[in-house]
């Protein structure tokens, strides 16, 4: 028994050697097995993988070189890693953030995913299964030529993505799950105990956050007068009542939006009007391109919002002349775009 277990320890080593042929333990030289790192975002969430490529060079792979039934690397030399910067859940099962040894038991029909604690090994001749994290089951599938081993990153969405596995003829995916929202939220409460907190711009950017996902208004608005107690602004006035718009409190957004636009500088208002076309309230906007003309008649491009006034009445004449003001006092970077639009509405082309 001791020799036969002196006799695999040997044969072991011997299989490592076997790996490491024109590498070094000591020198910068290069490895037959080249270095990858490939990292993704899903929200503010990274997913980083580390890990060596080998190569097929005409060998078998699958139920040969990388037997089936039996713990593999998932890649070559040291460990294969895979690190999360938030908690995520893999196949449906949670998993804490940390950096995680990527093991695989490979089968024809079936694959393990091992997720370990420890990830700082040589391969997986010393993987301990008490190690464990996480292990999953996928299916493999069938995929374009890989030579070198790849990791890849498929089938993005805002919350998600799946991960793969190609070398040779075959790919083992598996799918990660990121709460965006609860982690985004986490995050702001953090960051808004920094420098930020300071800043209107800060509690400004987390209540717009929060508004644009529909989550948590309560707190957004929470944020938004936060914002307008270190100073008040029409941005922020603006995005309070957007957000006491989508609580069904409108009058109360009525009466901030008036606020708003009594302090919006002219080129405020064009932008807040051109974003209602934007809405289709197009009498709305039609109505702050007067109210912005009346007030501010020398700006050029409140010239264009008049003529967008003009050709929503069909009226192309004016419009044409208001556009031509706006074309003679346009600075340069903006004239070829004027023109533009004076020759659209010279063919009486509809510009809203």
């Amino acid at each position: 028994m001791k020799r036969s277990r002196i006799l695999a320890a040997v044969l072991g080593l011997l299989f490592v050697a076997s790996l490491c042929q024109a590498q070094s333990a000591v020198l910068n030289i290069p490895r037959q097995s080249q270095h990858s790192v490939l990292t993704q975002r899903i929200g503010i969430t990274d997913i980083t993988i580390n890990y060596h490529r080998p190569l097929v060079n005409g060998r078998k792979i699958w139920g040969d070189l990388v037997p089936y039934g039996q713990v593999w690397r998932a890649g070559a030399n040291e460990n294969t890693t895979i690190a999360f910067s938030d908690p995520v859940t893999i196949e449906g099962q949670p998993l804490d953030k940390g950096v995680y040894g990527l093991h695989m038991i490979p089968g024809e029909n079936e694959w393990t995913v091992i997720f370990s604690r420890n990830s700082t090994s040589w391969g997986s001749f010393t993987y301990k299964q008490e190690e464990d994290a996480l292990r999953v089951t996928v299916k493999p599938q069938p995929a374009d030529m890989h030579n070198a081993l790849t990791y890849d990153f498929d089938k993005l969405t805002p919350t998600s993505a799946v991960v793969e596995l190609e070398w040779e003829k075959v790919a083992v995916p598996f799918k990660v799950d990121v709460d965006v929202n609860k982690i985004v939220e986490a995050n702001l409460h953090q960051q808004l105990r920094g420098l930020s907190q300071y800043t209107w711009e800060g509690w400004d950017d987390a209540a717009n956050y929060l508004l644009a996902q529909k989550t948590d208004l309560d707190e957004a608005l929470k944020y938004e007068d936060q914002s307008i107690q270190v100073e008040k602004r029409f941005d922020n006035l603006l995005t309070k009542s957007n957000i006491l718009d989508a609580m069904g409190k409108k009058d109360e957004a009525d009466t901030t939006r008036k606020q708003a636009l009594a302090m919006a500088n002219p080129l405020q208002l064009h932008i807040y009007a051109r974003q209602l076309q934007g809405q289709r309230h197009q009498d709305e906007a039609f109505a702050i391109f007067r109210e912005n003309a009346r007030k501010h008649p020398d700006e050029w491009f409140v010239h264009t919002g008049m003529a967008r006034v003009y050709c929503g009445q069909g009226n192309f004449n004016d419009a044409v002349k208001e556009m031509k003001l706006a074309l003679a006092a346009a600075p340069d970077g903006q004239k070829t775009y004027v023109e533009g639009l004076v020759k659209r509405l010279q063919a009486k082309q509809d510009i809203n």
